[in-house]
């Protein structure tokens, strides 16, 4: 026996509303959303924090280059794996929301005013203690970061860690 026309409608009309509800569910635009957009998750956050981290290191290499140009060479390996790592954190691409490119012209604009010491040992004193202060920052990050955000967050740290100690060793080298 076939099914009657109105069960038939009722039947696919529940379906529609289902599928519109789902829709509505997984697409969010609720009423606790942020202005601006869907709230960012966990490892969102964590890797916009790294990626602006890394930008700000990028900054202080350069600005440290355009104040030391004698140091543009020794600090080119250091510079490209900041650089790697800035590219590792903030590789959504198109991905980006208005509000997270925003705030990187506000950090951008910030950074673009690095003060760097004068004296070549002093500038790489500062950018050691600014790799320093990022370990620190990312280390302290790891208790919130999902888990493989971490891992990344993690080597990232080390390789800064790392960049300190050459960093370091590199002053004792400089005249």
């Amino acid at each position: 026996m076939s099914p009657t026309p109105q069960r038939r409608t009722f039947v696919t009309a529940g379906a529609a509303g289902a599928v519109a509800l789902l829709a509505t569910a997984c697409t969010g635009g609720g009423a606790d959303e942020p202005p601006g957009g869907p709230k960012a998750s966990p490892a969102e956050e964590v890797r916009g924090e790294a990626a602006r981290q890394s930008r700000e290191l990028l900054e202080r290499y350069d600005a440290t280059v355009r104040a030391h140009p004698s140091l543009a060479e020794p600090l080119a390996p250091l510079r490209a794996a900041v650089a790697r790592h800035l590219a590792e954190f903030d590789g959504r691409g198109g991905d980006r929301r208005p509000d997270t490119e925003r705030r990187e012209k506000a950090d951008s604009a910030a950074v673009g005013s690095t003060k760097v010491p004068g004296e070549p040992r002093a500038a790489l004193a500062a950018l050691a203690k600014a790799e320093r202060r990022t370990v620190d920052a990312r280390t302290k990050a790891l208790d919130t970061a999902p888990p493989q955000t971490a891992m990344v967050l993690a080597s990232v740290a080390a390789a800064g860690a790392a960049h300190g100690f050459l960093l370091t060793e590199l002053r004792a080298e400089v005249d």
